[in-house]
């Protein structure tokens, strides 16, 4: 049997105000400007620009609220709201997108793909009705980098079941050959070693009694796995050449392209995203001033020709009918969400700004020289106490946030960092510990790279107190490879 119980829970939930707020605060610049716009199609209350007695944005911001109050005063909603029986025709509308749905664009590319490119080539050549079949087939199974990355067996079977082709594997593998003998070289390989020896025989054909060319080729089929770990000094003594002939087929091997796909996929069309900074920083007199970058966004207000509608609805000595109760209630609702956005994104410019300016203000003379061995060790924390915010709020302020500084472009993630003493007690920032990192590996002689505990020596000796271990972690964070796979002939 069921039992009722009485409980009392204290919970803590957030109003659609702060919900919208904290949505607006991790939107960058550019996505800022599409969702004002998409505001605007969607609240015919709300539109762009200035009132015309307004001379400048503190006077406009002063005299919208001035007239929400008065308005506020005047006017009453209460004859013209629905009664509990009317239903607003508003409410019997029905919105299958939820406004937290995200509509993704496909853009239309043009060009030709990997695919259609091979496939013209197919066309060419005098093949039977099967041998095309399993070469099309073939081709539409490649990666944007021309791999194929199935086994020949797999696609036995997906040839009988789904295109009702009935094949074996030696059919395959000669269909197979005839996608890698097609343009560019290497494509149609199963992994790195195949695609490289396919760019070997097709490119260098005509110079087979070429030495270099042998010896290349002889790397890639018999001691690929030592050239991958570089292995050099193995295969010198197996293949019995000298330390320059070796030198040689490593830089043929090298100018091999290891996708021989990528430049007629689909990634051709991917152009790198602009970065539009969503804070200019300029040094004015010696320091550091900092303005939001918001010449794209619009200025919202509310659309005085719906408070001159609710003003005549209000001056009619008449009892309202039901539609124009609705029609009332319907203004109502997209008034407040107006009223709401706009006051949304006046606190986000505040909450971007007082961010901002206590992120600056702590790393105040990076900012004036742009030498990274001057960044402070900070965490979220630290602003967070600055500026009396939640340390969830500077997080994401700081997420997909850019600045432009005269010395360059920079995500503001990239002024936070971890601290760490040095010898002197000191506190540093452990990017100045992997700026000095980067010198290092930089300066190193490349047939002797340095390893991760002889890095660790170095920074011991400047001051830095730091184990292999986490040279290792840093070296990992930079992108640089292991002593071994970084040494060169």
């Amino acid at each position: 049997m069921l039992k009722q119980n009485l409980s009392q829970k204290l919970l803590q939930k957030l109003s659609p105000q702060q919900i919208q707020l904290i949505k607006l605060l991790e939107l960058p610049t550019v996505q800022l400007e599409q969702r004002i716009k998409k505001e605007i199609e969607e609240n015919p209350v709300l539109e762009e620009g200035y009132s015309q007695e307004e001379d400048s944005k503190d006077d406009v911001q002063n005299e919208e609220e001035n007239k929400e109050n008065e308005f506020d005063d005047e006017f009453s909603f209460d004859d013209y709201l629905p009664d509990d029986d009317d239903i607003p025709l508003y409410k019997l509308t029905v919105n299958n997108y939820s406004k937290d749905d995200k509509v993704t664009e496909i853009p239309y590319s043009e060009g030709f793909s990997l695919q259609e490119h091979l496939t013209e080539q197919l066309r060419l050549k005098n093949l039977t009705q099967k041998e095309y079949s399993l070469a099309e087939y073939l081709v539409g199974s490649l990666d944007e980098a021309g791999y194929l990355r199935r086994d020949l067996e797999s696609i036995v079977d997906d040839l009988a079941f789904s295109q009702n082709i009935l094949t074996d594997i030696n059919e395959i593998e000669n269909a197979l050959k005839t996608v890698q003998d097609l343009d560019p070289p290497g494509v149609g390989a199963r992994n790195l070693q195949e695609t490289l020896l396919l760019q070997i025989k097709k490119k260098f054909n005509s110079e087979k009694t070429d030495s270099t060319v042998k010896t290349a080729e002889t790397i890639l089929t018999s001691f690929f796995e030592e050239f991958s770990k570089k292995h050099y000094s193995k295969i010198e003594k197996r293949l019995g050449i000298t330390s320059e002939e070796l030198k040689e087929a490593i830089n043929l091997i090298i100018k091999l392209n290891p996708k021989p796909g990528s430049n007629y996929s689909s990634a051709i069309n991917r152009a790198a995203p602009e970065i539009t900074p969503d804070f200019i920083l300029k040094i004015i007199d010696g320091e550091p001033f900092v303005t939001l970058n918001s010449k794209n966004i619009p200025h919202l207000r509310v659309s005085r020709t719906y408070e001159e509608m609710l003003r005549g609805m209000k001056e009619r000595k008449e009892k309202p009918t039901k539609t124009e109760r609705q029609a009332a209630g319907f203004m109502k609702q997209k008034l407040d969400s107006a009223k709401w956005f706009i006051d949304a994104i006046k606190q986000r410019q505040n909450t971007l700004l007082l961010t901002i300016n206590a992120i600056v203000g702590f790393q105040k003379e990076y900012f004036l020289t742009g030498d990274e061995t001057k960044l402070k060790p900070m965490i979220l924390k630290d602003i967070a106490d600055l500026t009396g915010l939640d340390i969830s709020t500077i997080s994401r302020v700081a997420n997909s946030k850019y600045i432009q500084t005269h010395f360059g472009i920079f995500p503001l993630k990239f002024f936070f960092s971890e601290g760490m003493e040095t010898h002197d007690g000191e506190i540093v920032s452990t990017r100045e510990i992997k700026k000095i990192l980067q010198e290092c590996i930089d300066n190193e002689d490349k047939r002797k790279p340095l390893t991760d505990e002889k890095l660790a020596k170095i920074l011991q000796e400047k001051g830095y107190d730091i184990a292999r271990r986490t040279v290792a972690k840093y070296r990992e964070q930079l992108g640089i490879l292991v002593a071994r796979l970084r040494k060169e002939l």
